[in-house]
């Protein structure tokens, strides 16, 4: 039997890799770009514009989710940002750039509150250097991609152990 999630033999955890973005934002793509690119690798993901209750519905009844968002905090362009979002706050400046009805940060607390948050939860947030209208990331955050995308893949592969 393979796994849904990498095509990998099975898993006991189902990893949820849900990928948040707009295509049409320049760095804001970041997060269906990886989604592209981990489909590639036969990773099942989720895109999402990002609104917060449509989030805590895609991943509820998920054990371990990871979520991959552009990030805005002032940070170096294309620096990754990785959290444990169960025992970590994830800060709410890193997600203050949104096209989004309220940040994943601010989802990810609010779940939290609610005891709607997964047993277990990764946060990747790229940092971005240009949300204007547009279809290209910037060069900073396309150098990223790779990167980002591996430590994806190999966080499913550590669930699976």
């Amino acid at each position: 039997m393979t796994s849904p999630s990498t095509g990998s033999e099975a898993t006991a955890i189902r990893v949820l890799v849900i990928c948040i973005g707009n295509r049409f934002r320049r760095d804001d793509a970041v997060g269906p770009v990886v989604a592209d690119r981990l489909r590639e690798r036969g990773v099942e993901t989720v895109e999402l514009g990002g609104d917060g209750v449509e989030l805590m519905d895609a991943w509820a009844g998920g054990e371990h989710v990871i979520l991959v968002d552009a990030a805005r905090s002032g940070a170096t362009a294309g620096s990754i940002h990785h959290f444990d979002a169960i025992s970590t706050e994830v800060p709410s400046g890193l997600f203050h750039y949104s096209s989004h009805q309220f940040s994943v940060a601010e989802a990810i607390e609010m779940a939290r509150v609610l005891g709607r948050l997964p047993p277990k939860m990764g946060v990747y947030g790229i940092e971005g250097k240009d949300f204007s209208y547009g279809q290209e990331l910037s060069a900073e955050v396309e150098g990223a991609l790779e990167t980002v995308t591996q430590a994806i893949v190999d966080e499913i592969e550590n669930a699976a152990k």
